[in-house]
This record gives structure tokens, sequence and C-alpha cells, in this order.
């Protein structure tokens, strides 16, 4: 006689058992997968190989791909000590990432808290507004001529206040906040609580997933913008950027000549610094924080999007 143990193990074999055309399915997905992670990791690791290598292993060995053969921490301390250009423009690209996030998901936040109340009379014309912002830009011209009457150019608020509010950012909170159930803001409204209190401590500590989906995006945005700086700040070089110091290195290194005085990895300049080892210094400097964050940041999310509702 089957016992129920037996007979449920029995089911789950039976459901585990793979089609044919299940099979073929698995191995095409597996085999993507592995070939985008490799083809996602191996520039990564190339760059990193490159940061640590002499002349002689990045233009005439060959031996830069993925591990350095002479390791060499030249270009390293070349960029940390004797680049003061490089410390100006890292802290210039922290304090517009912090500033620039905090006070962009403060005001993002409080728009979208405005058109997700449904008792605001212009909320769908306003919504309407921010969307057609969104397909539509005046251009480039206008705005340099638009920072320059507001005297924003050769400023650090240039990299502040124009992206302070984003339509999509506000359009994602306000779909966050629509779900919120409406007896909570009636039963704080009772209690005497104004929309500011009903801001800070009610729909704001429910809205942490998505305040820090969206702080992240906009710090990685912040963290990686380069063309402002060229375009508003390029003849200040006190408010460079650490992006804008990789592109002119970047163009630096493909305009600069090969030396061809290194023939074997006993000249003296083996372990020299080249213009592609210290690009590539700079660009495993400006990468390497958001690879140390984004995995605690996921966690976070993955934490708080379990949240699936809220019961009145």
């Amino acid at each position: 006689m089957a016992t129920v143990e037996h007979v449920s193990k029995k089911k789950i074999r039976r459901r585990k058992k793979m089609t044919k055309g299940d099979r073929l399915f698995a191995i095409f997905a597996w085999t993507f997968f592995i070939f985008f992670s490799i083809v996602s990791v191996y520039p990564v690791l190339h760059i990193v190989a490159a940061s640590f290598s002499g002349a002689y292993d990045l233009f005439y060995s060959g031996k830069a791909f993925l591990i350095p053969k002479r390791p060499t921490i030249q270009s390293y301390v070349e960029i940390l000590f004797h680049r003061s250009n490089i410390r100006q423009a890292a802290l210039i690209t922290i304090g517009r990432t912090a500033l620039g996030t905090a006070a962009g998901l403060l005001a993002n936040a409080f728009l979208a808290y405005i058109l997700s109340r449904k008792k605001f009379l212009f909320k769908s014309g306003l919504s309407l507004f921010w969307i057609f912002t969104m397909y539509a830009t005046a251009g480039w011209v206008p705005m340099v001529i638009l920072f320059k009457r507001l005297r924003l150019l050769s400023s650090f608020w240039v990299y502040i206040l124009p992206g302070l509010i984003s339509a999509f950012h506000v359009l994602v909170i306000k779909t966050y906040m629509g779900n919120i159930p409406d007896s909570l803001e009636e039963s704080a409204q009772l209690e005497g609580a104004g929309h500011l209190k009903i801001f800070w401590s009610i729909v704001s500590p429910i809205c942490k997933p998505v305040y820090a989906t969206i702080a992240f995006f906009i710090a990685v945005q912040h963290w990686n913008s380069w063309f402002d700086a060229l375009l508003y700040n390029r003849m200040c070089y006190k408010l460079s950027t650490l992006q804008y110091e990789l592109v002119k290195y970047m163009t630096a290194t493909v305009s600069a000549p090969t030396s061809t005085n290194i023939h074997s990895p006993t000249d003296p300049e083996v372990n020299g610094i080249t213009p592609q080892s210290i690009s590539a210094v700079v660009c495993v400097l400006t990468i390497l924080p958001v690879i140390i964050l984004y995995p605690f940041l996921q966690k976070y999310f993955a934490n708080g999007l379990r949240i699936r509702g809220i019961k009145d």
C-alpha cells in the first residue's frame, strides 16, 4: 500500500521531468546567459588588468588581457598622489552625487505626492505637462542661453538645479503613492494632521522601496555624468568631474603616439606610466563605487519590494 509521502514524492518527480523542448530551451537559455556574462565581465577584467600593467605588457607582450604578468601600482600612485585634478574632480563628483541625490529625491517625492492627491484640481493638467516634457525638449542652445542668463554657467549649481526634477521619476513615485489606501490619509486628517505631517509620517515610510530605487537611479546619473561638465564648465577646471577627466584621458590615449623604445621586459620603462594605464586606472576608480554599492542596494530593494500591499 502506497503511503501519502510516497505518492507525493512520485508526483513531484513526474512534474520535474522535462520534455525535449524544455531541455532545448534550458540549454539555449544557459548558453545565452553564460555568453552574455562573459561578454559583460571580460571588459571589466581587462581594464583592471591594464591598470596594473606596465608599458611592455600593454604594447608588446600582449599579456595584459586578464591577468597582469608583471603587476605594478605606479599608475595608481600617480593618479592618487600626483594628479591634483583627479582628486579635485573626485570631490566635485562625490559632492554633486550626494547633494543631487538628496535634493532630487526630495523634490520628486514632494511633486509626486501633490499629483497623487485625488482632491488636487490641477493634477491631470500637470501630469500631462510633465509627460510632454519627456518627449519634447528645447535643445542645448536655448538651455545654454538660459543658464547663462541665470548665471549658472561656471558654477557648481548647474549640476544640481537643471536636473532636479525628472518626469519619469515623478511618475514612478506618483504611481506607487496612488496605491496607498485613502483610509490612512483620512484617519490622519481626523487626528488633525496636515499634508506635511501625512507626507513625512505616513506616506514616506510606506514608499521606502521606491525611494531607494529612485535614489539609486539619481545617484548613478550624477556619478556617470560628464557631458554637462563639458558643456557648462569646460573652462572652469576646478569644477571638472571624474567622468569628464576620464573622457579627456581617453581622448589623449587615442591621440597619443605609441612608444617604440621598449623592446624587452628588462628595459627600465617596462613598468612605466602610459596614457593607456592612466585611463584604465581612472576607469576603475569610476566604476568601483557602483560595483561595491549595487549588491547591497539590490538586497535592500528585494526586501522592501516584498511588501505586496496594505489592508484597509
